[in-house]
């Protein structure tokens, strides 16, 4: 894949729908502990940078909307941190609502569910062990 300053370097972005562009980076900022890189426009677009991950927050416009509260949840974001139960309570104290505490779990993680300001929903994962699928119930297909 060839470089290119102006996109982040991941391979996957999610790009995520927010009501208010800088209110939301300040927040993600603030309670995931993400950084920006770049800003577009005073309210169109930002990238954050995730760890070696990327985000785009993106404003409302055209058929982009937020997440509608009470609608369900039509997707959801994992990112991988280093201390699951440090992450959890810096995004409490910023006002996430945590959908689930941090738990362990037999596929080796650790992980807790956040919603953030706007609606969307966060799996925040911490590798407890290497841990071979098939001991599990998983497949290991490749």
């Amino acid at each position: 894949m060839r470089a290119n300053r102006s996109i982040p370097a991941a391979a996957v972005v999610p790009i995520l729908t927010y009501p208010d562009v800088r209110r939301a980076v300040a927040w993600l900022e603030a309670a995931f502990g993400f950084a920006e890189r770049v800003r577009i426009g005073e309210d169109h677009r930002a990238q954050l940078r995730a760890g070696d991950g990327a985000i785009i927050v993106a404003d409302n416009g055209g058929e982009r909307r937020a997440p509608e509260p009470g609608a369900g949840v039509t997707h959801a974001v994992m990112v991988r941190v280093d201390d699951a139960d440090a992450h959890c309570a810096r995004a409490r104290a910023a006002g996430a609502r945590i959908v689930m505490e941090p738990a362990d779990f037999p596929y080796g993680e650790r992980q807790y569910q956040a919603e953030d300001l706007a609606g969307h929903r966060w799996t925040f994962s911490q590798t407890l062990a290497d841990v071979e699928p098939e001991t599990w119930g998983g497949t290991t297909v490749s």
